[in-house]
């Protein structure tokens, strides 16, 4: 029973450091990405949707601190999934309210990385769990996977290189279930001929999307008024 007892302290106080440490990786990460109060993007994206015709266009990115983003495609539609999901890893872990835990390694696009699952403390999240994919040696979300109550899940990776100090990607490839998206009125869905007898639901059901936006240029903390963000 002696022993037990011993095996079983021992065993929590290992959790009970894993998360203190998770905790401490994160707080870093954050720290990093706290540098920056808000920044403007320029960039183009890519809409990989398989029934949507969509060509590549310019895009302008919007953040200021603590949450608000705003993406704005010139010359055509902005095609992202409902629910306020936001290509920016601010927002992601913008909230302190969550348990840090240990789950292993993974190595993403070549760079080695300890995978870290949040989960939330506030019962009333719209998240139920993100899964961070960190670059311990750089501070840096290479991937991020986010479950959420009512908008299914989400997958974000990320690479960097110019403005990497900032935590500021070059590159966001954004994948997520079809059945999520949010589709512009007056966009006609264009699906093959046998999937005709099935409901709009039905054929975005198991379809996956995929945004890809590669970066040219971010201008950071220079002041960003709130009017930008009001649609």
């Amino acid at each position: 029973m002696k022993k037990l007892l011993i095996s079983l302290f021992v065993f929590h106080f290992s959790l009970f450091t894993h998360a203190q440490d998770m905790t401490t990786l994160i707080a870093k990460v954050k720290a990093k990405l706290d540098l920056v109060t808000d920044y403007e993007a320029v960039g183009h994206m890519k809409t990989d949707v398989s029934f949507i015709k969509a060509p590549l266009g310019k895009v302008k990115v919007y953040f200021k601190k603590p949450n608000k983003f705003r993406l704005k495609k010139e010359g055509g539609i902005s095609l992202l999934p409902k629910g306020g999901v936001s290509v920016n890893m601010s927002s992601i872990i913008a909230t302190n309210e969550f348990v840090a835990l240990a789950a292993g390694e993974s190595v993403i696009g070549g760079t080695n990385t300890r995978i870290v699952k949040l989960l939330p403390t506030n019962e009333n999240s719209e998240i139920v769990l993100t899964t961070l994919y960190i670059d311990e040696a750089n501070l840096l979300v290479r991937k991020a996977i986010t479950t959420t109550k009512e908008n299914g899940t989400y997958e974000m990776e990320m690479n960097y290189g110019n403005f990497s100090k900032y935590g500021l990607p070059d590159k966001v490839i954004f994948s997520f279930n079809t059945k999520n998206y949010k589709l512009p009125k007056g966009i006609t869905l264009e699906f093959d001929d046998s999937e005709k007898s099935l409901s709009d639901a039905q054929k975005l059901k198991n379809k996956k999307g995929r945004v890809e936006i590669t970066y040219s240029n971010y201008i950071v903390n220079k002041g960003i008024a709130d009017a930008i963000f009001v649609k």
